[in-house]
């Protein structure tokens, strides 16, 4: 008997499998929400379809024959699909509206961020959006374990993480920055060693950041004691301003405490500070228009502070 794949009903195939795991036709049909004499027909059916005996009915229950276990794998593997193109179409059509989940550097979060979120607005302004601001390696595996769609960091550590895409959307320079009546503000030739006799404050770097005692201890230059780690930018900017700690973070995340001359960027350059700010998604995953259009604005942002940005930095420090 020749019998084409088209001819092969993919419902008793499901029901097969059904009736394979369950062991018996009477708990298969419990579960497939069918009678018992229904199941048992469709059953019979496939097997004269097909020509071929595939299961042995007895008194602990059904069993596959060999032709019958081949075929319950392929019947399982069709169920499944089904079940997963059916999880994926009402979880796509569910996400056009859902609420979006987007993380960022807390760098991020002073400036660039903000002035995205306020412009994408504009188009989008009843859909929720829910931002969270994270280090690098926390935003890393929030997004591994599906808790935020997508999120903004820099680009070192992509390789460490497999699973990943990322798109670079603009570069990023961090900056040594501390209060314009610091005393380092009067050492006529700043370096390295000028800023380890200082307390420091930090945002936590995580395993796999870039750490500024890294660039130091490469230079021979250990950092002192004191220094304070915290996972806030905002009471970053606030310990610097009000004391002698030295900070470390990009000029456009304290525009406006250089404004109102709370805070100024050191004249010290250091190369290794530059970076690169992408999106980072999970492989296969297809940002829609929204989630598209926040990224958009977000570069947008990036690449305008780096077009004025910079240079109101150098004339400001």
């Amino acid at each position: 008997m020749s019998l084409r794949t088209q001819d092969i009903d993919p419902k008793k195939l499901i029901y097969y499998a059904a009736v394979i795991e369950q062991g018996s036709f009477k708990k298969a049909a419990k579960v497939l929400n069918v009678s018992q004499p229904a199941l048992s027909t469709s059953m019979s059916r496939l097997e004269a379809e097909l020509g071929l005996k595939l299961v042995e009915r007895g008194p602990s229950g059904v069993r596959p024959t060999s032709y019958g276990d081949m075929l319950y794998s392929h019947s399982r593997m069709i169920r499944d699909e089904i079940h997963l193109a059916e999880r994926n179409l009402f979880q796509e059509r569910a996400r056009a509206q859902s609420t979006i989940k987007f993380g960022c550097l807390l760098s991020m979060t002073s400036h660039v961020v903000p002035a995205a979120i306020a412009r994408w607005r504009e188009t989008y302004p009843t859909r929720n959006l829910r931002v969270v601001g994270e280090v690098q390696f926390d935003l890393l595996n929030a997004l591994l374990r599906r808790e935020i769609d997508l999120f903004i960091g820099f680009t070192e550590s992509y390789e460490l993480f497999e699973g990943l895409r990322q798109r670079v959307l603009f570069r990023d320079r961090l900056c040594v920055v501390a209060r314009p009546s610091h005393p380092l503000f009067s050492v006529e030739h700043l370096s390295l060693n000028s800023l380890v006799t200082f307390p420091w404050v930090f945002v936590p770097s995580g395993p796999f950041n870039i750490a500024f005692e890294n660039i130091l201890e490469a230079a021979g230059i250990r950092l002192l004691g004191g220094n304070t780690v915290c996972n806030s930018i905002a009471l970053l900017k606030s310990l610097v301003s009000c004391s002698n700690h030295l900070g470390l973070i990009p000029a456009h995340a304290i525009q406006n405490e250089m404004a109102d001359g709370r805070l100024s960027v050191l004249p010290l350059t250091i190369p290794e500070f530059s970076r690169n700010i992408a999106v980072f998604i999970r492989e296969g995953y297809e940002l829609d228009e929204p989630r598209r259009d926040l990224v958009n604005e977000v570069q947008a942002v990036g690449a305008e502070w780096n077009r004025g940005g910079e240079a109101r930095t150098s004339a400001t420090a």
